[in-house]
């Protein structure tokens, strides 16, 4: 029985490592949205690994392994934010953004793109928590039927959420540039 046990639990470990290979930049965006700085943002991401992996045997793939992961990392997060919410109303937001820049591109336009990504991240953080992750799910391309399935509203329901929460956001974009 240890046996079966034994290969179940590597059947997983690879299942999980593929699944991380395709989706864990997904944990990377959900976590940056929901943090202020990156030693936390590191915090979340471990803690939604985790909590993948104790989810895994409960996968039942009545969704795909993206919308699954997805919903953990959501869920994970929304709740992680809701439990240090009080800790973190003293912190500074994040300074240094982490990301991809283009070869190429001077030192000016890797600054405005940095500031850019920040300003996003800091108006995505003030949206209510399902319209984050709606932006979320939009920002790394998900169609409206898995935006649909990781939140479990209907499709028409997203559209309507999407447009209503892409109108804030550039409101507070639009805010954020005013104020620099």
């Amino acid at each position: 029985m240890e046996r079966g046990v034994g290969l179940l639990d590597e059947a997983q470990k690879t299942l999980f490592l593929n699944w991380l290979d395709e989706h864990g930049s997904a944990v990377m965006q959900v976590a940056r949205a929901y943090t202020l700085n990156s030693e936390d943002t590191q915090d979340l991401a471990q803690e939604i690994l985790l909590q993948a992996w104790k989810s895994l045997p409960k996968f039942e793939q009545r969704s795909t392994a993206a919308t699954w992961f997805y919903r953990v990392a959501l869920q994970t997060a929304m709740n992680w934010q809701r439990k240090e919410k009080p800790r973190r109303k003293n912190q500074e937001p994040l300074l240094e953004v982490h990301t991809v820049i283009t070869e190429g591109v001077n030192c000016a336009e890797a600054a405005q793109q940095r500031d850019t990504v920040e300003q996003l991240y800091c108006a995505i953080r003030q949206l209510p928590r399902t319209d984050a992750a709606l932006v979320l799910l939009y920002l790394d391309e998900l169609s409206y039927r898995e935006m649909s399935d990781v939140l479990g509203i209907s499709e028409s329901n997203v559209g309507v959420k999407l447009n209503r929460a892409k109108q804030r956001l550039n409101e507070l974009m639009k805010g954020e540039t005013d104020g620099s």
